[in-house]
């Protein structure tokens, strides 16, 4: 199953280290504009080698490189580790401080049919092709993706307990979390951990666009060069890995925003939906978590200052013609998707992924007020999706539909960088360690 190993991760001289939060940034995919172009003050941050300004296949972003190389402003830990990265956080109206525990390692790039590594939901080709591109320009995995290992025992949880007690790094950052990030570098210890994962599957949680990008990128090193052995660093991808099993792994849901249908009525659209769901008006909008959670089939509604519970009619459940295997039929997502944005919105299913009718967004605070302000014509508010359905329609070989999913938190960028060059993955593990 899934092979990892440690590597000799390139990371911040210890000067610039000091001021560790100044020179991170948000994946590629999460960063907004406004955000990105205040991080570009920073000479070094790393937003300049995950977002360069200029493109990810630009002569300038390869100097970069290797100019912060020759000045020491990225250098190269000396021993093959294993990086235990701990991500403390706290949610709105709850007390609780969660800690997501996890580790940052090299693993092999399987294929998809391999069935090794388990992607839950599809990518985009421009997306792709972009993160390949800056791969092979900087030569270097910029961020680490994030996958899901399964160890109900959690037998290598003290040992990165004891890791984190002596960090590397200790920040806060844009999300508000507490980014935490030890080093293994214990032989024995870091031996336990590769044979814990090989007879593991891996689900891909975040970073499908990057993981697909290095996986084209080796694809064209194998086609170009003969010899390949299967043992070249490109074969490999950092990924940080965290298990299933914990209390502390988080799903948020993706709302969805209705804009831009002509001729919309809010009392037709309401007349509509009623042939397939039980609709209840509701007094406050902060409610409709509370009134949907837990039941099937059931999400929030909001139309200008106006709030609903609906939920599906049991009996128009057999009625839907997507040939889906069950285990995606059964899905919330599935069910909004077909008879919202298909049967009452006309938007077909091949048109959905790409439509402009349909907008993505986390914030429960921005669906309200974009309702409110009208400049959406809908708000639909989902539930989270249990860690044991991306678990049973992963291990079931399919994918879930889009935006089904938001693995919280976001792994940060520039706490380290894991390179693909032969020269910097040449060293062995130190046994006196």
């Amino acid at each position: 199953m899934a092979e990892i190993k440690p590597f000799r991760a390139w990371r911040y001289n210890e000067i610039l280290g000091e001021n560790i939060d100044e020179l991170t940034s948000p994946l590629f995919d999460v960063v907004s504009e406004k955000y990105r172009e205040k991080l570009y003050k920073n000479e070094f941050n790393s937003i300049h080698i995950s977002v360069p300004k200029e493109g990810p296949d630009g002569e300038l972003l390869e100097r970069r490189i290797e100019d912060w190389k020759s000045k020491d402003v990225i250098i190269q830990d000396k021993t093959p580790a294993i990086y235990v990265y701990y991500q403390y956080f706290k949610l709105p109206r709850d007390s609780k401080e969660y800690c997501r525990k996890g580790f940052i390692c090299n693993i092999r790039l399987y294929d998809w049919e391999d069935n090794v590594l388990l992607r839950h939901e599809d990518t985009m080709p421009h997306s792709v092709d972009d993160r390949k591109k800056l791969l092979e320009h900087t030569q270097m995995h910029v961020s680490p993706t994030h996958g899901l290992y399964t160890d109900p025992e959690k037998s290598i949880e003290t040992y990165m307990d004891n890791a984190i007690h002596s960090p590397i790094y200790d920040c806060e950052d844009y999300q508000g979390v507490r980014d935490v990030l030890g080093v293994i570098h214990d032989y024995e210890v870091i031996q336990e951990i590769m044979t814990l994962l090989k007879d593991k599957q891996v689900i891909l949680a975040d970073g499908h666009h990057r993981y697909q990008g290095a996986l084209a990128y080796l694809h064209q090193q194998r086609h170009n060069n003969s010899n390949h052995t299967g043992d070249e660093p490109c074969n490999f991808h950092t990924m940080y890995l965290t298990n299933t099993e914990s209390d502390d792994l988080r799903i948020f849901p993706t709302h969805r925003l209705i804009r831009k249908i002509k001729k919309f009525n809010p009392e037709q659209f309401l007349e509509k939906l009623s042939e397939y769901f039980h609709i209840r008006s509701l007094d406050n909008d902060e409610d409709v978590n509370e009134v949907i959670s837990g039941k099937k089939w059931a999400f929030g509604l909001m139309m200008g200052d106006e709030v609903y519970k609906i939920r599906l009619r049991q009996e128009k459940y057999y009625e839907i013609e997507w040939e889906v295997p069950e285990v995606l039929k059964q899905l919330d997502i599935t069910i909004l998707h077909y008879f919202i944005m298909e049967k009452v919105l006309g938007i077909k299913k091949e048109k959905q992924p790409s439509s402009k009718k349909i907008r993505f967004e986390r914030s429960m605070s921005t669906c309200i007020k974009k309702a409110i302000s009208g400049s959406v014509q809908a708000a639909i508010v989902t539930q989270e999706i249990p860690m044991q359905t991306v678990k049973d329609v992963c291990f079931s070989g399919y994918t879930l539909p889009q935006k089904s999913t938001y693995f919280y938190p976001k792994v940060i960028c520039g706490y380290l960088f894991g390179s693909i060059k032969p020269e910097d993955n040449n060293a062995k593990i130190d046994r006196s360690f």
